[in-house]
Parts: structure tokens; sequence; C-alpha cells
């Protein structure tokens, strides 16, 4: 796959392969890890812009960065234009030069709150909130689906909207709303969404090797893609893709856990790796016995021995 950079406002990334913004997963540690192994660039998980503007200590928590990530990117999500506005402009937005606006995000609760893939049926107010951030100096990018059901598939005239609101890149999920995160990506959605607009677009959906990337900007003419669940499985992903090295298993791990325990509390350190693990072990001989045995353990340590056995 031809790698290029891509220059989103202020920023310009290393490549076009970028990590997705991941509830629950995309915290500092493993976006830098990513980041190592050759990611593009990388996004926050999905911040509320009510919880920056109540000032929620665990909305903060998510935005943790250091100088060392670069380029840096966060991923909002709201439906109020002036909220969201406000929390671009906000002290804890303030390293990061790009916000994405979240508007696929198929949750049954961001949707009923009229959030996240609900904005694709309000197109009027989604163009209102990407012109407010635009006012707020960043680099405002869009990650949408490419409709809520198969009947009502939007990307094109949504891709126009949010170009001409102000959006300086955009990320097409080439699923529907009511897909969440299976069934085929539609590749034609993603390219008339592509051939609409004149800013970068990254295809989303399905990737899980090089080749998979590559049929996806083959079949899309899209800029870039974005991987999302291939890169929990395997962080090193991104090798295959950039051509750097790829690390032992077990050092990997060991560098994550220990990065993740220097920002967060040893329960935040244990619960996460647990998970982690557990990812990066499926498929594996043996891998159920080993999941129920991590999510036994009660600190770090343990769950070093566990990977030690399992990586000796």
């Amino acid at each position: 796959m031809k790698l290029r950079r891509i220059k989103i406002g202020p920023i310009e990334t290393e490549n076009n392969v970028f990590l997705a913004p991941l509830a629950g997963y995309t915290n500092y540690p493993f976006r830098r890890l990513c980041e190592r192994y050759g990611a593009g660039l990388t996004f926050t998980e999905m911040v509320s812009a009510k919880g920056l503007k109540y000032g929620s200590e665990n909305t903060k928590e998510l935005l943790y960065t250091t100088p060392l990530e670069t380029p840096r990117a966060a991923q909002l999500f709201g439906r109020e234009p002036d909220v969201m506005r406000a929390a671009c402009e906000s002290e804890a937005l303030a390293p990061f030069p790009v916000v994405d606006i979240n508007m696929g995000c198929p949750v049954p609760k961001i949707y009923k709150n009229g959030e996240g893939s609900a904005l694709l049926e309000a197109p009027e107010l989604a163009e209102k909130i990407v012109a407010e951030c635009v006012k707020s100096g960043k680099a405002v990018t869009v990650k949408f689906r490419i409709g809520v059901s198969g009947d009502k598939l939007v990307a094109k005239e949504f891709a126009r909207r949010m170009e001409g609101a102000g959006a300086s890149l955009l990320t097409v999920h080439g699923r529907t709303r009511d897909k969440y995160y299976s069934g085929e990506v539609d590749y034609g959605q993603i390219a008339a969404a592509k051939g609409a607009v004149k800013i970068p677009v990254i295809a989303n959906g399905g990737v899980f090797s090089v080749s998979d990337g590559e049929k996806l900007l083959e079949e899309t003419g899209a800029d870039g893609i974005m991987i999302a669940r291939a890169a929990l499985y395997d962080p090193q992903i991104f090798c295959a893709f950039t051509g750097k090295p790829a690390e032992d298993k077990r050092e990997m791990i060991e560098e994550q856990l220990k990065e993740t325990r220097q920002v967060f509390d040893e329960r935040f350190t244990t619960v996460f790796m647990r998970k982690m693990v557990s990812f990066y072990i499926k498929g594996m001989r043996g891998a159920a016995a080993y999941k129920e045995r991590l999510f036994a353990c009660p600190d770090p340590e343990s769950v070093l021995e566990i990977v030690r056995e399992i990586f000796p």
C-alpha cells in the first residue's frame, strides 16, 4: 500500500494509516503504542462536550496527553453547537490542534440523545456544529457512517454538507448505524462521498490486513484508511503497513502495562490490561483458560505473571 502524508489544518500526518477513536481503549498509552508501530494519526476516546462544560474529571482524564504524542487529535461528541464550540475552546483541548466530531456512534444511549449517528438525520444541525467548532480555530474533522439504515443512505450529500461547513477531513465508516460493526462494508457509498468533496477522505471499516487496506483504497479512491478493532487484537498491525519492526509480544505487553501504570492508578491498569491481554491471545491454544485466570487477577503483577507464562 502506498503511504502518503495528509495535511489537516496546521498538522501533517506521518502517513495515511490512522488509528480509530475507540471508546474504552484509545487512552494515551495505547495511542503511543500504535504510534510507535507506525499509526499516522491517533485519536482520543470520544469525549463528551457536556462533560467538559461541567468539568467532569473523568472526561478530562480521557484527554491526557504529553508533548511526546504528536500529532494529536481529540474526538468530541454532542449535539449543541455552542457547547461543542466551547469544548473546542476549553483548556482541556488546548493541546489538540485537530478535533474530530463523532457523527457515527451507533450506541442506543448516544443515538437517543440525538448525538453520534443521530446527526445523520439532522444534517442542518450537523452543519451548525461543524461551523461553530471551526470558529474555535481548530482543524475540524468529521467521522460519520453512510446512513442510519440501508434505505437511508446519505454519504454523498452529508460529505458535501460537512465540507461546506468547514471540515478539513472526513472519515467515512462504510456501514449503516443499524449494522453496528458487522456486515459488508459499502465501498460504493465511501467512493460517492470521496467523489463529492475536495478535502481528504479516510475510509473506515473491515480492515484486518494490508490486503484489506489496499482493497478498501482501491475500491473507494479514498486518501487513507482507518483501523479500529484489528488494532485491539494486535497493535503491531501498523508495522505491516509501514515496515516498522515488530516487537516480541511479551515485550510489547510489558511496555504497555508500564506506560499505563505511569498514567493511571493500579485498579484501572489491572482492569484495562486484563482486557488487552485477552484481545492479544484470542485464537491461541488455551486462550479460554488463560482469560479466566486473567480476569481473576487482582493487580498488575499478577497480570504480568500470566503474560510471562503465555509468552516465555
